[in-house]
């Protein structure tokens, strides 16, 4: 079994979710389609199927003037992972988290990417420390 750094699953799972956002296909299709052992992407891959619904109303309630579709794919694509992380995953650090999103948006986004999706990470995460 080949096991991936975390860094390259994250790049494996965007790049699942940006192919999911162009074909209409399910991810589990499209993984399906590029097999992986790597027990993380697996996991994440059916979280985020399961959750997509409720994460996209999650970013679209923080991203003030942007409607979710309006969002540049990219950028959607990296929260949807990093809320999926934040929200469902107990296993990795929200600082991690967002770090790892922001790198992601410095690599594949636009200029103003990673300032964009740190604040809505960050808003979310607050929001969450709040609640409990």
């Amino acid at each position: 079994m080949k096991t991936l750094s975390r860094r390259a699953a994250r790049e494996r799972i965007l790049k699942l979710l940006f192919q999911k956002d162009f074909r209409g296909e399910s991810l589990e299709k499209l993984l399906a389609e590029q097999p992986t052992d790597d027990p993380y992407v697996r996991s994440c891959i059916q979280g985020l199927e399961e959750k997509l619904p409720e994460i996209d109303r999650i970013i679209a309630e923080r991203a003030e003037g942007w409607r979710l579709e309006r969002l540049h794919s990219v950028d959607r694509n990296i929260l949807r992972l990093a809320v999926y992380e934040l929200c469902y995953r107990e296993d990795v650090p929200p600082q991690v988290v967002i770090d790892e999103a922001v790198e992601l948006a410095k690599r594949y986004g636009g200029e103003h990417s990673p300032v964009f999706i740190n604040g809505i990470l960050d808003r979310i995460w607050k929001e969450r420390v709040q609640r409990s």
